[in-house]
């Protein structure tokens, strides 16, 4: 409770430094790649309500009400594993799932559920084509998409897992691996959004899978 009510101060002084370090005109393109990945995570965290809606059969509102502490503490630890004992939690006594179902589908959502970090790592590697000056075709831009969707299947779920990963996707493409220096200073803020849509995602899993299986099969499994 005390690590998620210094949450704010801490981001603040995140960005404080940032600023300090980078100065105010190279933040204006930075804040512009950081509304883009967030923008590209609320509009995955929309889809997954309206399948929460649509397959799950339950109020969108009441699923946030009930996730809320599993994605501030995501936001605050930036690591899906650190979560995981909370999520499975969350699941269990607010969502209602069987334990039968948490325990299988939490931890490989944790490991291969990465849809967050995948959008971070594709907006990632157009923001530093772009700041190298090189243009990706669509057909590289595809084959990017399918290796970052590759790649984030075995995203390690630690804090800064998203940007190990992105250097192996970047030599691939033929981008410089030390573009990620453009993006160290902002990737713990993006770390916090991209752990919270990726848990959301791991609950929302859960609810459909319950949703499908019936009790009975539930009992057997």
């Amino acid at each position: 409770g005390w690590a998620m009510r210094l949450v704010p101060y801490a981001v603040f002084g995140m960005v404080a430094a940032l600023v300090l370090s980078v100065g105010l005109q190279s933040m204006a393109s930075l804040l512009v790649y950081m509304g883009v990945v967030v923008l590209g995570l609320l509009v995955l965290l929309i889809l997954y309500l309206l399948a929460v809606t649509l397959l799950g059969k339950r109020s969108p509102w009441k699923f946030l009400a009930a996730v809320r502490e599993a994605q501030l503490l995501a936001f605050a630890t930036t690591s899906s594993a650190a979560v995981m004992p909370l999520t499975m939690k969350t699941a269990d006594e607010k969502l209602g799932i069987s334990s039968k179902v948490s325990d299988f589908i939490i931890p490989i959502g944790a490991t291969i559920n990465m849809d967050g970090t995948a959008i971070f790592q594709c907006v990632t590697t157009v923001f530093i084509a772009q700041a190298y000056g090189m243009e990706l075709p669509i057909s590289q831009l595809l084959l990017v998409m399918v290796t970052i969707l590759a790649a984030s299947i075995g995203t390690p779920a630690v804090p800064g897992g998203g940007v190990v990963v992105m250097a192996s996707v970047l030599q691939s493409a033929g981008i410089p691996a030390e573009g990620l220096m453009l993006i160290i200073g902002v990737d713990r803020i993006l770390g916090m959004f991209r752990t919270a849509i990726n848990v959301t995602g791991d609950l929302v899993a859960c609810v459909l899978f319950q949703r499908w299986i019936t009790p009975e099969k539930v009992n057997q499994t």
